[in-house]
């Protein structure tokens, strides 16, 4: 009988803490590489106000084997696909606050696999996060294609009943209500994803229990400490060598592109970059057109501002507004030369590519609603195993999460991991990492 390989532990935790969250992946890298973590089968607890799954449009698909290559090409927006199609990363828990809704709740299985035509990564996944970005394609048309369990968990702040012994019993805890948080926590329909192999030896693990069916799930509210632990460990097993990743913006979280543009720049944005979603009963050939049709709108968009950069005359813009969809164009430069005589126009298409299917999470919390989301971290993971590794991303500098609370989130989310697991290993990146910029430009 072939034993379980023992697990290795540090003997002190690591947390390793980034400014930009793609930062993280050489970390990871480091630890595979010397075995504390597995090459391969890899769970992730991921808490974020957001998702962090796309992919490099145009990174071919092979640059995921070349480290250097691929470091240079990830952006804090899709850095965990890449360790999927590398094969290291089977299964992601992504838990969000309630303010974060870019993927429905529930389970999702898809195959992450090498384009055979455009040699970059795409995915079978069919949810509007996927498609806005035009990374769909259906399995036939990959190859190499790995298996990606996804668990989309929501996290409700909590506060402690009085007079219970809510400290050792998750499900005790209140959900916090307020009416400004009842449109937020309104039941949606989740229509899972059916199971997905991508090899004939892919089965979902945990076990016979799955959110689906455990009866510990079904007995607690939603959202609740109770519910997302009877999740997780259906999961993540007591000698799983399991990455718990953390991105600051998870207690409080801003959309930093509403403080650069005004509120009808804002909206002219949405106007051009907005998608179109796809009938629920499609098949596979309209998928297919939809995407199509995406990346040529998307294109196009990046072609005109890159025109825009080189010259944003009126001959310029008044070209590029007669093109399909871009009426609004001449509105928007005038707005933005308004305001700055020289627009950063690669940024303005950055900023339009948020502004899809759904705005990005907007929600700057209180202190008070920090303490409850750090309650409930804290309740979730004093139930989990003790995790391999811990990274962090602080995400202030490009204002993600405020740069006037990062300091207070992560001194508290230290002190929380500090109680639960013990001793840490604290790396600070983020101000090597400055210091190297300062002394580059001094």
């Amino acid at each position: 009988m072939n034993k379980a390989p023992v697990k290795r532990t540090y003997s002190k935790l690591p947390v390793w803490i980034v400014e930009d969250h793609h930062d993280v992946v050489p970390h990871i890298y480091r630890s595979i590489a010397s075995r504390y973590v597995p090459m391969s089968g890899v769970k992730m607890v991921h808490l974020d106000s957001h998702p962090d799954l796309l992919i490099p449009v145009n990174m071919p698909a092979t640059a995921v084997f070349d480290k250097e290559r691929l470091f240079s090409e990830l952006s804090i927006e899709n850095w965990i696909m890449p360790m999927v199609f590398a094969g290291h990363v089977s299964h992601v828990a992504w838990l969000h606050p309630p303010w974060a809704r870019q993927i429905k709740d529930g389970e999702h299985y898809m195959c992450v696999g090498q384009d055979k035509s455009t040699t970059t990564i795409r995915v079978t996944s069919t949810d509007d996060y996927f498609l806005s970005d035009a990374l769909y394609l259906p399995a036939e048309q990959l190859e190499d294609a790995k298996p990606l369990h996804l668990r989309v968990i929501q996290v409700d702040p909590v506060e402690m009943s009085h007079n219970s012994q809510s400290q050792n019993n998750p499900s005790t805890c209140k959900r916090l209500r307020g009416a400004s948080k009842g449109e937020l926590n309104k039941e949606e329909d989740r229509q899972p994803e059916s199971n997905v192999s991508c090899t004939s030896q892919y089965q979902p693990s945990g076990g016979s229990s799955t959110p689906g069916n455990s009866t510990e799930a079904q007995n607690a509210e939603e959202g609740s400490s109770g519910a997302i632990v009877s999740n997780l460990l259906s999961l993540i097993e007591q000698n799983d060598a399991y990455i718990l990743d953390i991105d600051l913006d998870f207690f409080s979280c801003k959309n930093p592109f509403k403080d650069m543009y005004t509120k009808e720049e804002y909206s002219i944005l949405q106007e051009l970059y907005s998608f179109k979603r796809p009938r629920e009963d499609v098949d596979e050939e309209e998928l297919l057109e939809c995407v199509e049709r995406r990346t040529r709108q998307l294109e196009d968009l990046e072609a005109a501002f890159a025109d825009l950069l080189e010259d944003d005359g009126q001959e310029t813009v008044d070209r590029l507004a007669t093109n399909p969809g871009m009426n609004s164009l001449i509105k928007l430069v005038s707005s933005l030369k308004n305001r700055n005589q020289t627009p950063d126009y690669e940024m303005v298409h950055q900023a339009g590519l948020t502004c899809d299917y759904s705005e990005l999470p907007h929600h700057i919390s209180s202190e008070g609603e920090i303490q409850q989301l750090l309650l409930a971290v804290k309740l979730v993971l004093q139930s989990l195993p003790k995790p391999t590794i811990v990274t962090i991303s602080r995400s202030s500098l490009d204002e993600y999460c405020p740069a006037e609370q990062v300091e207070a989130i992560q001194s508290r989310t230290l002190s929380v991991l500090e109680a639960l697991f013990g001793s840490l290993d604290v790396h600070k990146e983020y101000e090597s990492a400055s210091e190297e910029c300062t002394s580059q430009h001094s």
